[in-house]
């Protein structure tokens, strides 16, 4: 997918080049805006997955402990809630409540990615096998020690693959951050769309595709560094 994603920018840049641009496309699709519009996108996205990953994990892992059982239930409820809204109305509703721009675009995005980390560190956990927490009581291990030792790094895998799919949903959604004037990559995307100048408008969507499989790839490759050895 690396390959891919390479052969997408420089496809799209090749075509920038040679294509017959009037002055609207040239002015948008000019290489300093491209990479403002890219940084603005990948800064979105940085941000908004360190925020879910900050508060999804450890959340996730409270909620698996069998003192929050009460909890479990209301808590998934809500992050079910934030993944079933259309992203764009999540958008519009801050927008409304709070004001636009770059904060309330990361509010949103982290609202709507929580759900896969949090469900994904509750399951992860809850699938360690009860028998491997028995032998490590019967090894003198308090639970915090069990917790950190056993627990988590047997729930590894289930995690990372939660917070892939996160990170991959960030890229997507984060598109639409353009309609608070937070920018990215969906700047490219509406401005196309509203003078119908298809340059303009295809160079967003492609540059979006070739960032999304980067990000996809480069996720797995630190998946597959993370993962535990033999797990």
């Amino acid at each position: 997918m690396p390959a891919i994603a390479v052969l997408l920018v420089v496809g799209t840049l090749v075509y920038i080049a040679t294509a017959d641009l009037d002055t609207i496309e040239a002015r948008a699709l000019a290489p300093d805006v491209i990479l403002e519009k890219a940084y603005q996108h990948v800064l979105l996205v940085v941000i908004s997955t360190v925020t879910v990953v900050a508060i999804g994990v450890p959340v996730g892992i409270l909620l698996s402990r069998p003192w929050a059982k009460y909890f479990r239930a209301p808590v998934l409820a809500i992050a079910n809630a934030g993944q079933a809204i259309p992203s764009i109305g999540i958008l519009v509703l801050l927008a409304l409540l709070f004001g636009v721009g770059f904060n309330m675009a990361v509010i949103a995005l982290v609202i709507y990615a929580l759900l896969p980390i949090l469900r994904n560190t509750i399951i992860g956990l809850q699938q360690v096998s009860p028998f491997i927490i028995d032998a490590a009581k019967g090894m003198g291990m308090n639970a915090r020690r069990i917790l950190f030792t056993v627990e988590v790094p047997l729930a590894v895998p289930v995690m990372l693959a939660g917070i892939r799919v996160s990170l991959i949903l960030n890229v997507g959604v984060a598109t639409l951050a353009t309609y608070t004037n937070a920018g990215g990559l969906g700047d490219l995307i509406e401005r196309g769309i509203v003078f119908y100048r298809m340059p303009i408008l295809l160079t967003g969507c492609l540059l979006t595709i070739a960032l999304a499989l980067l990000v996809d790839s480069l996720a797995g490759f630190i998946e597959n560094r993370l993962r535990p050895k033999g797990v």
